[in-house]
């Protein structure tokens, strides 16, 4: 069985790169958002195992879609995948609840190592 993975990121790039990444793997990508509106709004529906965010996005940030969806689904499992790696924003990733960051860019191993991490 797969594990489902939401894909937050208004990087058209980032969300093929996480789908080569994650080709072959446990992990299968059931729904690529562009914005946190758009994460908030599908999150209900498609009940990821696990969500990638994004932080500078266009619209609501990264930071406060993690903070809404943990708010109405604290078992939720989120992990920042950003080139914007500052002590302040590991400092409240952590506060809200997420379970790992991973820096753009990315190589397969410490992306499934953070995966797993936060699924453990």
């Amino acid at each position: 069985m797969s594990i489902r993975v939401m894909v937050v990121d208004d990087s058209r790039l980032v969300r093929v790169q996480l789908g080569d990444v994650l080709e072959g793997t446990d992990y299968e990508i059931v729904a690529y958002c562009r914005s946190g509106e758009d994460a908030i709004a599908q999150f209900d529906e498609v009940k990821p195992d696990l969500v990638t965010m994004d932080i500078i996005m266009t619209g609501m940030d990264g930071l406060d879609a993690s903070e809404i969806i943990l708010k109405q689904h604290p078992d939720a499992k989120i992990v920042m995948v950003s080139s914007l790696a500052y002590d302040d924003t590991f400092e409240r990733a952590k506060a809200i609840g997420v379970k790992g960051f991973v820096d753009k860019p990315f190589h397969k191993e410490q992306l499934l190592k953070i995966f797993e991490q936060a699924l453990g």
